[in-house]
């Protein structure tokens, strides 16, 4: 079985900052690769970021401002994300396609958590 929980989402200005965690558990390798894709009302879900043991990838849209990483020991991976804009609002997702490199496409990855809800607002 394969389990993936987010946590860290909530309000917060525009400008602030957010921790956004992911804890994996079951038949997940730690040198799988993570991603993080988000969702907002009315879109596609689109990939913000992976993490894997090749690197990390970001989306255009967030590149400077998100930063991801991984602790194995904890079997974590973290999205940091710096200076919210209003468009960063969106459920945020991790997803696993158990492989070992990263796959930003959401119909590629195949087992999901529950997702975190990030509202940008003043």
């Amino acid at each position: 079985q394969v389990q993936l929980v987010e946590s860290g989402g909530g309000l917060v200005q525009p400008g602030g900052s957010l921790r956004l965690s992911c804890v994996w558990s079951g038949t997940i390798l730690d040198s799988y690769a993570i991603a993080w894709f988000r969702q907002a009302p009315g879109k596609e879900r689109e990939g913000v970021s992976c993490v894997s043991n090749h690197g990390a990838l970001y989306a255009d849209s967030v590149k400077g401002r998100f930063t991801i990483s991984r602790d194995t020991t904890k079997k974590t991976v973290y999205l940091q994300i710096n200076s919210l804009k209003p468009e960063d609002a969106a459920v945020y997702y991790c997803a696993t396609d158990r492989t070992f490199s990263c796959n930003m496409d959401a119909e590629q990855n195949h087992y999901w958590g529950q997702g975190t809800q990030v509202t940008v607002s003043s």
